[in-house]
């Protein structure tokens, strides 16, 4: 098994990762109902997000954190959710790469997903 090289990699990646999210009903309903992302738009838009983060491509300007908040504002995006993510995230990756790069990924998506949960969380301390 090969290691996460380049775009079309990454392309793979997204798109084995989003069918696992879409076809699970535990979480595919933010995709579906409270976000409504249309795949075909969305797939692109995270290949240059991993590019960067991975591949050092730069080219990704949207603001990640402000976009999973307004998500949280109309569902709370709870820890029991980011599990479900980082476990499809992490199979996808393990069912189709292996190296340096795979293992970086993981590691990037693990942090990712804790820098949310804790912006989530302060963002309702704010509130109260």
């Amino acid at each position: 098994m090969k290691d996460i090289q380049n775009q079309e990699d990454l392309y793979l990646l997204v798109d084995e990762f989003y069918k696992k999210l879409l076809s699970d009903d535990s979480i595919s309903y933010i995709f579906t109902d409270v976000v409504k992302i249309k795949i075909l738009e969305h797939l692109p838009i995270l290949v240059t997000f991993w590019s960067q983060a991975i591949l050092g491509t730069g080219g990704y300007t949207k603001n990640l954190t402000q976009i999973h908040l307004d998500i949280n504002a109309k569902e709370h995006l709870t820890p029991e959710l980011f599990k479900i993510w980082l476990n499809h995230f992490y199979t996808t990756v393990d069912e189709n790469f292996k190296g340096q790069k795979a293992e970086q990924i993981k590691t990037q998506a693990l942090s990712i997903a804790t820098i949310m949960q804790i912006k989530i969380a302060q963002e309702k301390g704010k509130k109260m």
